[in-house]
């Protein structure tokens, strides 16, 4: 009965579409033939227009949850992006629940050595940050944000539920080694425990990865880049994306820390697990918001061929670009136009013609999205010494306060809590920043950002130069304590403030709202439409590398100073014999010069153009800011 109702629908619905065009025609052969024009382009006018309102309420490239196309009166926004803020409360709170504090369970529980403690905690953190990339690349290339999101904190889940369990059941750890028989080897974490402890922390890791990499895009996402308000929404989202961070870390280096120190790890596990499986129900509540990108296949692959073609055509005689490659550059409205730029001109051999395999012929945008993630590679490298520095005061900074008085009145404060002052820093700069900061810049500059990316950048790396600089009269000020004192060879508390250590957290938690915030929002902006999420997770990677050229810059400085002084800067268990001023003052000069190297490319760096229609209405141009 139902398929005959429709089939007489259809019959309706066709017999009267017959009808009225039988009347138009009708109506048109009584008209004179000029008349008769008219109305056929009105008619045809108005089925266009029509064509054109259907597509015009679509966001052209994005889909929805169920894989629908996704609409501008249902998807994206800051409404959309609201929920992934939230969930990186969570997902932060998390992570840091445990990285913070990880060598001290490391250490005590599973009967590693200091070093080797501090070592697997590096290598822990640099490896979850560097798995961002993979997030990244899955995302754009064969899954979503939205899917690889979900399968992250899942991985996630299940590697905080396994070093849960080894935290609460006695036989999971190794024996408990107490005062007495410290001196004593202890028995370390091997085998079936070793292989639990490790396969749940690099789970973790997986799953931090691939959170990092996929989380700040998609809630970038949300937000039309082609609007003026849009891209205004966007960049708030990213500085209330690094104030949401600082929420979970605040919790999790106060209330977690006091946890796991006072209660048990068990529960500082435990907490961090509920954390990532509640962030998991309260992202799918806004699946019917979201707008996702429809992945374009490899970009790691396009940038392979694309420069193998370039190479392999330098040495022929430029020729015109084929008609199919100038059809396909234009085929697929949904990603960016880009003006052909003149620098990196080699690759524009690849537009050649020659003799080679179908699948190495390239089109200009497929050349343009190359060269574009090619011009961001230096300003990325530039970023890496900033994170070093972050991963240098994260470490020896904790060090000097634990020599230091830390009591305020009579509260005393664990130097393991120090990082909660670049937290509340960020915390309190962030809204200052987007409420205040970017309304002035922007009325003092008359241009739509305020600040450009590059310069805010650019300003988180002269922040990093003033941090070094206070940390090292800090330590010079915290020596000269202890000498006055007669306390250089004592372990007992300097008669100075640990609060004196907390101003170059107040450099370096702004140098990390400006240089985190403008990294995300650059390489998001800059990189092409089928990349943006690898190229968002760069940001992650540059922290994951100031982390190992950190280790490797404390090596290098102790076998150089050992071998002209006999006695190394950084060597031996009694922090007021080390020459850490120097080290900081090594750092403010490295600083200073990747600021230098920073500039040389950022003032010789072109903005990515748009169409130009957009261009007419953004007022976006090709010239390079000044930094």
């Amino acid at each position: 009965m139902e398929d005959e109702n429709i089939n007489l629908q259809k019959k309706m619905s066709s017999s009267s579409s017959d009808e009225s065009s039988s009347r138009r025609r009708v109506a048109t052969e009584r008209l004179p033939t000029l008349d008769k024009v008219f109305i056929q382009r009105i008619f045809a006018n108005i089925e266009e227009d029509m064509d054109k309102g259907q597509n015009w309420n679509r966001w052209e490239g994005y889909a929805d949850w169920r894989n629908r196309p996704a609409l501008r009166s249902h998807h994206g926004g800051m409404f959309a992006a609201s929920f992934v803020l939230v969930v990186e409360v969570l997902e932060n709170l998390a992570y840091l629940a445990n990285a913070s504090n990880l060598v001290l369970y490391l250490s005590k529980f599973m009967n590693f050595s200091p070093s080797a403690s501090a070592n697997n905690v590096t290598n822990f953190m640099g490896t979850a940050f560097l798995l961002a990339l993979l997030g990244g690349f899955l995302s754009d290339s064969y899954f979503t944000t939205y899917c690889i999101y979900l399968i992250s904190a899942i991985t996630e889940f299940l590697g905080l539920l396994m070093l849960t369990m080894q935290a609460h059941i006695p036989s999971l750890k190794p024996p408990f080694c107490t005062s007495v028989n410290r001196n004593a080897s202890c028995q370390e974490a091997e085998r079936g425990k070793a292989v639990l402890l490790f396969m749940g922390l690099y789970l973790v890791a997986l799953g931090v990865g691939g959170i990092k990499g996929s989380l700040p895009p998609h809630g970038a996402e949300q937000f039309d880049e082609r609007t003026r308000h849009g891209r205004k929404q966007r960049s708030t989202f990213f500085n209330y994306f690094v104030f949401c961070l600082s929420c979970g870390a605040l919790i999790a280096v106060t209330f977690v820390v006091w946890i796991e120190d006072n209660k048990g790890w068990q529960w500082g596990f435990g907490i961090a697990t509920a954390a990532i499986l509640i962030s998991i129900p309260i992202f799918l509540l806004g699946s019917a918001t979201y707008r996702i990108k429809i992945p374009t296949g490899s970009p790691i692959t396009t940038i392979v061929k694309k420069r193998r073609t370039g190479i392999e055509n330098m040495s022929t005689t430029p020729t015109t670009t084929t008609e199919a490659s100038e059809d396909e550059e234009h085929a697929n409205s949904n990603v960016e136009i880009q003006t052909a730029a003149q620098d990196l001109k080699f690759l524009h051999r690849a537009l050649e013609t020659m003799p080679a395999p179908r699948w190495l012929h390239c089109n200009v945008k497929q050349v343009e999205e190359v060269k574009s993630v090619i011009k961001i590679l230096p300003i990325f490298m530039s970023t890496i010494m900033l994170h070093c520095c972050l991963a240098q005061l994260s470490t020896f900074s904790i060090q000097q306060a634990a020599t230091m008085n830390t009591k305020i009145g009579s509260l005393r404060i664990p130097p393991a809590s120090l990082p909660v002052f670049p937290v509340l820093f960020i915390m309190i700069l962030a809204p200052v920043y987007n409420h205040i900061v970017i309304p002035v810049s922007r009325k003092l500059t008359n241009t739509e950002m305020g600040i450009t990316h590059l310069q805010r950048i650019g300003t988180g790396l002269v922040l990093s130069i003033i941090a070094m600089a206070t940390a090292a009269l800090v330590e010079i000020k915290r020596k000269k304590a202890a000498l006055q004192s007669g306390l250089i060879n004592s372990t007992e508390p300097l008669p100075i403030t640990f609060l004196w250590v907390a101003l170059q957290y107040l450099f370096l938690g702004s140098a990390d709202l400006f240089s985190l915030a403008g990294m995300m929002d650059f390489f998001f902006t800059e990189a092409p439409f089928s990349m943006r999420s690898l190229a968002t997770s760069l940001s992650w990677a540059s922290l994951a590398m100031g982390y190992y050229l950190s280790s490797v810059l404390v090596e290098l400085v102790n076998c150089i100073t050992g071998t002209f002084r006999h006695t190394p800067w950084l060597y031996g268990s009694n922090l007021n014999h080390y020459h850490l001023e120097r080290f900081y003052w090594f750092m403010c000069i490295l600083s200073g010069l990747n600021f230098l190297h920073y500039l040389f490319w950022a003032r010789r760096y072109s903005y990515k153009t748009l169409g130009p229609d957009n261009q007419k209405e953004t007022g976006i141009t090709n010239e390079s800011p000044e930094v």
